[in-house]
């Protein structure tokens, strides 16, 4: 029994010819349409929206920004809240190193008992792992913004300290702050808090003393710094400055240990700026200190 012999599919050249070409041609037109229907499917993969405009705008966005200010425009204070989000937050949200934990009052009660001033000495000067003025500068934020962020975070915590003043328009001191009047002054006082501030800003830069100074080169020296410097606001008792001689204003603040009156005068406290704004030797600034107590007492 024989087989019937099979017979070739391609018979032709022409055959031939045209099934390479399909064997070329389909598959590269099967490529093409699935490349276009993945590239029109929508994709929820990881960087889907890479390319998107908000995404190149963030990416190209420069680093450094350019704030132009109207040197001569009024200032606008920022106020406490303001401050507190801006820089003390980053630390006081959380209690982060250390830091009393905003609205936390167990935290907060030993800082308030302390009291205001001491709370923004602190605040000015730093303390621990808090840097001065929490690491801004007073082109940043006034001493007043920050008298108010202590205010604000303070109040919200179990204190009840009034707001701080606002200061008199032009009124700066040397170090760059800015120091309020007090509340309700009158446009004298606010005048010779002026006049005070000038005169902090231009004071003359007192020489060290000379080594092994005698007691009475001491005594001559705290009262020539108290001249220079310190009368410019104690003599008038300007600021809230204890005035000179005034034994009622100066009984508080003789209460405390003297180390503690030679550090705010060091380092100041409230409007008064570290040295009166002098550069002053340490042991100057303790004989201008001696030479006020001594006449207080």
């Amino acid at each position: 029994m024989s087989e019937a012999p099979h017979k070739a599919p391609i018979k032709t050249p022409a055959q031939l010819v045209a099934a390479v070409i399909a064997g070329f041609a389909v598959p590269i037109i099967i490529i093409v349409l699935l490349a276009i229907y993945v590239d029109n499917s929508t994709r929820t993969g990881a960087g889907t929206d890479s390319l998107s405009e908000a995404e190149v705008t963030a990416r190209i966005k420069p680093l450094a920004q350019v704030e132009i200010r109207d040197a001569n425009a009024p200032r606008v204070y920022k106020s406490g809240e303001e401050v507190y989000k801006a820089v003390c937050s980053a630390c006081h949200a959380s209690g982060a190193a250390g830091a009393p934990k905003f609205t936390n009052t167990a935290d907060w009660a030993p800082r308030i008992a302390q009291g205001f001033d001491t709370l923004l000495h602190t605040a000015l000067a730093g303390k621990g792992a808090m840097p001065p003025r929490g690491g801004t500068s007073p082109d940043d934020y006034s001493d007043f913004e920050i008298a108010r962020a202590v205010a604000y975070m303070a109040n919200n915590s179990g204190a009840s300290f009034p707001e701080p003043a606002q200061p008199a328009a032009g009124a700066a001191a040397a170090s760059g702050a800015t120091a309020a009047a007090p509340a309700g002054a009158s446009d004298a006082g606010a005048a010779q808090a002026a006049a005070a501030l000038a005169a902090m800003a231009s004071v003359p830069q007192a020489a060290a003393p000379a080594a092994g100074a005698t007691g009475a080169d001491a005594s001559q020296a705290g009262k020539a710094l108290y001249q220079q410097v310190c009368q410019a606001c104690h003599a008038a008792g300007v600021l809230n400055a204890p005035k000179f001689g005034d034994k009622e204003a100066w009984a508080p603040r003789l209460k405390e240990p003297m180390d503690t009156v030679y550090n705010y005068a060091l380092h100041g406290k409230g409007a008064m700026p570290p040295k009166g704004g002098s550069n002053a030797s340490d042991a100057d600034v303790k004989a201008a200190v001696d030479y006020m107590v001594s006449a207080a007492k």
